[in-house]
């Protein structure tokens, strides 16, 4: 079971609730005319019962729709861009439940103009209380050390390790690292891991505990459930980053056999792939037009200057479903063959002067809004590989997770992109990072979630990134 920590942070919650059920019926009250024009002792009745049911109904409506979405499950490790999310989802719901009362209760008079005024006022000051908070939290923890998380950590793998440093460096979470416990020699260590089982029972103040469950046996796994179940503090166990792990595969039982598929995706359902497709449209022909046309004109001729060749650079790639697609670049490299297994390593003689600046910059990038606007690819999505690199990675990545990455459009930028999981594959963990971020980005995908992805690769554009050559 997990248990509640914290001092005061747990009232924050109930708190909002009852915020906003008040907001929500208060500012009702200012919009609608719940009384007759006339008052007698029969309309001041009818008022007061009126109003009564419109409060019993926005609030058994905001709780259950609230519950529905999860919109009061924000925690420490939430994202913005969740709660932005959380934000707009209630707002859309609860507008429907506004516009039902009308068709309930046709007693009732609600203009259509005022109702929205209502709906928008009463979400903006929801919105922005919970936002307030949000940030407010964030700030306790960071400055005044306050709503922490005292946190335990056993084991050193690779995961343990980007835990322990993520903890560190994002004040904001509000974990604070007590231990750190592993059999292999690091000089941060408090001790062995058989010396995390005295530290837990000599200090009950610990909140969570985190094990990298790769370097447990089975019997230290049941102590430490064991051991924290008797001190109410919280286990959580973190797999290698190694392991890729999609919560959407589908098993189904043929007679006890289990057998996999691939389950449709939020980016694949019908209303989400209109919406992703209009934004692409919109935003690829206003690149095409307003950046692409002029810029194709100064690089013709820069390139011209410096290498024979044409200006774009047309490759083979596998987009969704493995379909090949031609994805164009303006031309960095001298070549204008592709190379079967070859990226563009750091120092590459391949590449031109102008190319240098193309490549870090990200402008070669470009005339793959093209292939955006041909329905070949999206703005954002995972980056589509050369084709022999395809076949060959299927190798290194659990084939359920690889094929899983190509169940949907490729894109000119992505998660794993501005992760810094781009270009050159030096070593396994780059392309198993790189399948991760992928596959958590076609899972937990919004539109907001792109907004944020291409602000981040403008910002990077600028910035220049190390992998970027």
């Amino acid at each position: 079971m997990e248990f509640k920590r914290g001092r005061y942070s747990w009232l924050l919650r109930p708190f909002l609730i009852i915020f906003d059920i008040s907001i929500v019926n208060a500012l009702a009250f200012y919009y609608f005319s719940f009384k007759s024009d006339e008052l007698t002792d029969f309309s001041v009745h009818y008022f007061e019962s009126k109003a009564v049911i419109f409060i019993i109904y926005s609030a058994i409506f905001w709780i259950f729709s609230s519950t529905i979405l999860n919109f009061y499950r924000v925690f420490r490790y939430t994202s913005v861009i969740t709660v932005l999310s959380l934000i707009i989802k209630q707002f859309l719901v609860f507008s429907v439940v506004i516009f039902a009362f009308v068709g309930l209760f046709r007693s009732v008079y609600l203009p259509a103009s005022e109702t929205f005024e209502y709906i928008i006022l009463s979400f903006s000051i929801i919105g922005a209380v919970k936002l307030i908070s949000y940030f407010v939290l964030k700030s306790v923890r960071t400055y005044l050390k306050g709503n922490l998380r005292r946190v335990v950590i056993v084991g050193n793998n690779d995961s343990a390790q980007e835990l322990k440093a993520l903890f560190r460096s994002q004040k904001q979470l509000g974990y604070k690292v007590l231990a750190t416990f592993s059999d292999t020699h690091v000089k941060s260590n408090t001790g062995s891991i058989a010396d995390s089982f005295s530290y837990l029972e000599r200090n009950m103040g610990v909140d969570e505990v985190y094990c990298a469950i790769d370097d447990l046996t089975e019997k230290q796994v049941n102590d430490f459930v064991k051991i924290t179940n008797i001190n109410h503090s919280n286990i959580k166990f973190v797999p290698s980053t190694k392991k890729l792990f999609s919560k959407r595969l589908k098993t189904d039982f043929y007679n006890y056999l289990p057998v996999l598929s691939i389950e449709e995706v939020a980016l694949n359902r019908d209303f989400n792939q209109l919406v992703k497709r209009a934004f692409d449209v919109l935003f690829s022909l206003l690149v095409i037009v307003f950046i692409l046309s002029w810029v194709s004109a100064i690089l013709f001729v820069l390139i011209k200057l410096e290498s024979k060749g044409p200006l774009f650079y047309k490759h083979k790639r596998n987009g969704k479903n493995y379909k090949e697609f031609t994805c164009y670049k303006f031309r960095s490299l001298r070549t204008t063959t592709e190379i079967k297994g070859t990226y563009v390593t750091e120092n590459d003689n391949r590449v031109t002067n102008i190319g240098k600046f193309l490549r870090k910059s990200s402008i070669d990038e470009l005339p793959q809004f093209l292939n955006v606007f041909k329905n070949d690819m999206s703005v954002v999505g995972p980056r589509p590989h050369m084709l022999s690199y395809t076949e060959d990675y299927s190798k290194k990545i659990d084939k359920y997770n690889f094929i899983f990455r190509h169940n949907v459009r490729p894109g000119i930028t992505g998660l794993a992109q501005i992760k810094g999981y781009r270009g050159e594959i030096k070593t396994d963990e780059d392309i198993i990072n790189r399948i991760k971020y992928d596959i958590f980005y076609i899972e937990n995908w919004s539109l907001l979630l792109d907004v944020k992805i291409i602000f981040q690769t403008i910002i990077n554009m600028f910035k220049g990134q190390d992998e970027a050559y």
